[in-house]
């Protein structure tokens, strides 16, 4: 009991990374407009605050740098220095007084995103039993969750027609601002919104940097040092890919993750827009639809993490995705231009939130590595899914149109991606339900690894 309790304290600890990886994301979106009227930005300064965020090539960059890192020096080194960056960029778009320091500030936030996740999900694995490595999985999911939901929550508050946007003058008058200003009160919203990162970093930062450092790690470093075949960074990368099975397990992984991620980085971004111009609903109205089904994908993991466990994955897996596959398939059908319609596809596409492909992504990335180069190997897909998602965000916005004109065109190649998804995961779904780490390894790389 006392090991599985301090698994779930560090799960817990090392999930807010999660939190701070979407709460990230949807703070920086739901602010843009705000700093575009203080700063008077262009939409190219738009698109590069985009490109270089947590939600794009900020993010990619620093996933494969930081899992190289965490496979050389440790999961711990990670925890210990990874957030004091992530708190420099978020201190930064706070105090922006102009567009160099806002691109820094979401430069800076993106690329410590991006080294965070790869050391988070091996770290929560390595430090699981046998029986609870995909509850622990979905307890970081959950996170993932709950970030976007809090910070679209305190959007509404703080915004310009918020209910508490007085409170937020309040802070802007003590700040020195000229109330005349209105662009330069208004922006307050959102330097108040990334405020709530800065704490929530902040207590992370001191739960993880208390951290023991992974088990695993360690053995496997001790074996390495005992049999003199310890290796450099740029070592480990070329191992990584001199091993046939490592090479077909990431493209196994890339191949089922980059379809659903190219579907659900659409989804994260352009959600609340997507409402608004073809379901025609009001900006309020498609915030709080979203925050609705934030939470519906929070309830429906927690009920995943009790049973995955002990449940075929080949079924779950298969599930979410046929819920996915539902939702589009709604706006091809029924459309969402009436409530019935945008209110299932909302429900269906937050059910399959909860069953989601990236949830077995998660799981699978750290079971299908050996340890000396798991998180290089999940840092490198991170990377290459990010970066061709951030591609692929501006392909969808020439097929959506200005106006949702090409939506139903949009639904059918999202439907083709989540197919490939669904197809490569149900062929390729590997049987690690029930093995420790250590079985996996050998079954797949043998004694030799």
């Amino acid at each position: 009991m006392a090991a599985k309790d301090n698994s779930l304290k560090s799960t817990i600890a090392v999930s807010l990374n999660n939190y701070l990886d979407a709460g990230a994301i949807v703070a920086g979106a739901s602010g843009l407009s705000l700093w575009k009227n203080y700063l008077g930005l262009s939409e190219v300064d738009l698109g590069w605050l985009n490109f270089i965020s947590a939600n794009c090539l900020g993010a990619a960059v620093g996933a494969i740098i930081g899992g190289f890192l965490a496979d050389k020096y440790g999961r711990k080194f990670i925890f210990t220095y990874n957030l004091l960056v992530y708190m420099l960029g978020v201190l930064l778009v706070m105090l922006s007084v102009n567009f160099p320091m806002l691109l820094l500030g979401f430069l800076f936030t993106g690329i410590s995103v991006g080294v965070g996740v790869p050391a988070s999900w091996t770290y929560i694995s390595e430090s699981s039993e046998v029986n609870n490595r995909g509850r622990n999985i979905c307890i970081s999911q959950m996170s993932w969750g709950i970030g976007p939901m809090f910070i679209l929550l305190f959007g509404m508050w703080f915004a310009p027609e918020g209910e508490l946007f007085g409170w937020v003058e309040s802070i802007a008058a003590m700040c020195g601002v000229d109330m005349a200003a209105t662009s330069a009160v208004q922006v307050f919203s959102s330097r108040v919104v990334f405020f709530t990162l800065f704490i929530v970093a902040f207590i992370a930062w001191n739960l993880q940097r208390k951290l023991q450092e992974s088990a695993e790690y360690e053995a496997q470093k001790a074996a390495a040092k005992a049999e003199g075949r310890e290796t450099g960074l740029i070592d480990n990368i070329k191992v990584l890919f001199q091993n046939n099975i490592a090479v077909k397990t990431v493209c196994f992984l890339a191949g089922i993750y980059l379809t659903w991620n190219l579907v659900a980085s659409v989804m994260g971004f352009f959600q609340p827009h997507i409402y608004e111009s073809a379901g025609g609903v009001t900006n309020a109205q498609a915030n709080w639809m979203n925050c609705i089904q934030w939470a519906i994908i929070v309830g429906v993991t927690f009920i995943t993490s009790k049973i995955i466990d002990t449940k075929s994955h080949k079924t779950l897996y298969t599930l979410g995705l046929l819920f996915a596959l539902s939702a589009w398939l709604i706006i091809v059908s029924v459309g969402v231009s009436g409530p019935v319609g945008l209110w299932s596809f909302a429900i269906l596409w937050g059910i399959q939130g909860g069953i989601s492909v990236q949830i077995f992504y998660a799981l699978w990335g750290t079971e299908l590595f050996p340890a000396k180069y798991r998180a290089g190997a999940q840092g490198l897909m991170f990377f290459i899914v990010r970066g061709l998602s951030a591609v692929w965000g501006l392909v969808f916005t020439y097929i959506y149109g200005e106006h949702g004109e090409g939506f139903e065109i949009a639904a059918y190649c999202m439907i083709a991606l989540l197919a490939i998804s669904l197809v490569v995961g149900v062929a390729g779904c590997p049987d690690t339900r029930g093995k420790s780490l250590e079985e996996i390894t050998k079954e797949r790389y043998g004694d030799n690894y």
